[in-house]
């Protein structure tokens, strides 16, 4: 489990690092002010939840294994949900697509599933394997 961890952690960031990239020299061409900024509040918070990703595969054995595990699936589903919806709607809005609004509710579900991947890391710190 923590090699997966990490590998997932190394593919997120090398992906942020692209589109970060893409977003600081090609969408900043085609999009307004507002959208770009969604676009890198989204490539912010998966490296933020890469690192995260990288504390828990490296401490997996130090804590409950149970709730790093948990830590873990919790901060790829919050990347994806949350820095997904982003990059989507960042995407759609470039295309000029209409029917963004369904797309918007599932950010604060990452966001969720951030906080919750954080709380996981705590208790797996602090329940019955705590580091020392």
């Amino acid at each position: 489990m923590p090699k997966t961890f990490l590998m997932l952690a190394s593919l997120f960031s090398a992906l942020a690092v692209i589109l970060g990239a893409f977003g600081a020299h090609g969408l900043k061409k085609i999009l307004p002010a507002e959208s770009l900024t969604a676009f890198e509040t989204g490539v912010r918070y998966q490296f933020y939840h890469c690192f995260a990703l990288f504390v828990v595969a490296l401490a997996f054995e130090k804590g409950n294994k149970k709730w790093m595990k948990y830590a873990g699936y919790f901060f790829v589903t919050g990347i994806l949900l949350f820095s997904g919806s982003l990059y989507l709607l960042t995407f759609l809005k470039a295309a000029d697509t209409v029917g963004l609004n369904g797309i918007g509710v599932i950010t604060p579900v990452g966001g969720l599933f951030f906080v919750a991947g954080w709380i996981a890391l705590l208790i797996g710190f602090g329940y019955k394997g705590t580091i020392k």
